[in-house]
């Protein structure tokens, strides 16, 4: 079952050679030939470079699966035989030892190749399993929740997979629309396995404490049991009941409001720690006016720079999201900070926008001529 995929690149009527075994059968070939121009200016009398086809199938193993670096070997040790027969006349013991050698290479790095693609669909399947964790811990959000218009998103500063410990989560309760977004210190499954307990609990306690407060309380003793002395989580919680917002803020960036072409950092009235750190938050309460928009996001936005500049987040914040839909407003932030720092993000991001419609859910904020891609510009 594991080579059986590979095989089927040599068989008639399948479908062509994957870019690696094309690199690496390309790369054997390159490497033949030069030996062979080699040993072909140096005179047919004897061999001199015979034994440096050995290298061939080891070219071969480093991108092409086994059977591609046995053909490979295989083809290196016809072409060393033709010269070693032709070369003096007849084959000696030298002649014999490097054709020996150019066969044992190729059962080594057959085997390499064999160890190497094993190994590489184990991290592949890990990368798919941490892929499927983080997406169970982080569900869809949006696109209605209550009277506010949600959109998330979660932005990796890794290629590979989509891992870290940003999270985010809004929920319709008995006491309103109540969101949250926050960072867990540190990377990887760890950092998953932290905001997964987070978020855990706060999809039941959201739905049972009346006070932000008492979330926050609760919040604080489950990271509490369950990390180290040093490890923590920065979070920022929202409710949004009737058209008034309330945010209590645990040492995370400040929500922006974005109001009739304002941009208002919503800065809490006294700095709490994080939560593992017992934070004793003071809430900010802010009346909402039809078509006000609120933009969460973790610190990775924060510090996205390029040479040493850092993205103008607050001055570009109107312009990239205040028009379209809040998930329109997302894809153009995205799209402009990707292009500020040339596709290299230090930490991950998630962002939450929010809508608030009026407590009718009026009509939406008309719609201009606007491309999303070309707001980052």
């Amino acid at each position: 079952m594991l080579f059986r995929g590979t095989m089927h690149t040599f068989l008639p009527g399948r479908r062509p050679l994957s870019p690696g075994n094309r690199a690496g059968l390309g790369a054997a070939l390159v490497l033949l030939a030069v030996v062979s121009a080699v040993e072909l200016a140096d005179g047919p009398e004897e061999v001199h470079f015979v034994g440096l086809l050995a290298a061939v199938p080891f070219v071969a193993a480093l991108f092409a699966v086994w059977q591609v670096v046995l053909g490979a070997g295989l083809l290196a040790t016809v072409v060393g035989a033709v010269f070693v027969g032709v070369g003096g006349g007849q084959v000696g013991m030298a002649g014999l030892v490097n054709l020996m050698g150019i066969m044992l290479a190729t059962g080594v790095a057959a085997a390499g190749a064999t160890i190497r693609q094993r190994q590489s669909e184990q991290i592949t399947e890990l990368l798919r399993l941490a892929a499927v964790a983080q997406q169970a811990v982080l569900r869809p959000i949006g696109p209605q929740v209550g009277a506010l218009a949600v959109a998330g998103r979660y932005i990796s500063a890794t290629a590979a997979a989509d891992i870290g410990g940003d999270l985010y989560e809004a929920l319709n309760t008995p006491y309103g629309v109540r969101i949250i977004i926050g960072d867990v210190r540190g990377k990887g499954l760890d950092a998953v396995r932290l905001a997964s307990i987070v978020l855990g609990s706060y999809r039941h306690v959201a739905y049972e404490r009346a006070d932000l407060k008492l979330i926050v309380e609760d919040l604080d003793r489950a990271v509490a049991r369950s990390v180290g002395d040093e490890d923590f989580v920065t979070a920022a919680l929202v409710e949004e009941r009737g058209g008034t917002l309330t945010i209590v803020n645990c040492g995370h960036p400040a929500p922006l409001l974005l109001r009739r072409g304002q941009v208002i950092p919503l800065e809490p009235p006294a700095p709490a720690p994080p939560l593992g750190f017992m934070p004793e938050v003071k809430p900010r309460v802010e009346r909402l006016e039809p078509g006000d928009r609120l933009l969460l996001f973790t610190d990775g936005l924060g510090e996205a720079r390029r040479e040493g500049e850092f993205f103008p987040t607050a001055d570009r914040a109107w312009r990239l999201l205040g028009h379209g839909t809040v998930g329109d407003g997302l894809a153009s932030l995205e799209t402009a900070l990707v292009d500020w720092v040339y596709g290299r993000l230090e930490d991950d991001i998630a962002l939450v926008l929010l809508e608030y419609a009026g407590p009718d859910g009026g009509a939406a904020v008309s719609v201009p001529s606007w491309e999303v891609g070309a707001a980052g510009s």
